[in-house]
């Protein structure tokens, strides 16, 4: 079934359609929602209500543009809603100050599950705003937008997790020395 033969059967309620549409994108948006997410039930459950709003929003999908890209931002969204529920995101500029790790840089050969552990150790604002610009690709004043902060606050927020996420790092190599 061709992409658009299977939004066209999307658009039209068909149960088969919706079933492949599924199939085809849940492993790769679950990882998406993974993200966002501490832990694996609520990534499904932000899944499951990202699905039912492709569902029910199909028909504004404009044929231009990514459909991939049109279903990840959905579930992005409601990865983000999900987590402003359960986890408040403590956007604040906050007046502490992140010393940023000395320029030895850390060369680090990471495994997916083990960076997904790290993303998970970081506070629910900087990983959203981490995610959302260094994984997802969007602009500071996007992430302003959808999260309803300011610019200044989402390259802090961004900063503050490299910042975090470095002196992890650097700690991970101490260890492993």
């Amino acid at each position: 079934m061709s992409e658009a033969e299977l939004i066209a059967g999307c658009q039209r309620a068909e149960s088969k359609a919706q079933k492949v549409l599924y199939e085809q994108y849940a492993s790769k948006m679950y990882g998406v929602c993974l993200r966002y997410l501490k832990n694996d039930m609520d990534a499904e459950e932000a899944l499951l209500n990202g699905f039912m709003k492709v569902y029910q929003n199909i028909d504004r999908f404009e044929a231009k543009g990514s459909f991939e890209g049109w279903v990840r931002r959905i579930m992005v969204n409601e990865a983000l809603a999900f987590l402003r529920k359960k986890e408040p995101l403590h956007l604040a500029i906050e007046d502490s100050h992140i010393q940023v790790a000395g320029a030895n840089g850390a060369d680090h050969d990471l495994a997916e599950g083990e960076l997904m552990e790290l993303l998970h150790t970081l506070p629910a604002g900087y990983r959203a705003v981490f995610n959302l610009y260094a994984i997802e690709g969007y602009s500071h004043k996007e992430i302003a937008d959808m999260l309803g902060i300011n610019e200044g606050t989402s390259k802090s927020q961004l900063s503050k997790a490299r910042a975090m996420l470095q002196r992890r790092l650097e700690g991970q190599s101490a260890i492993a020395v």
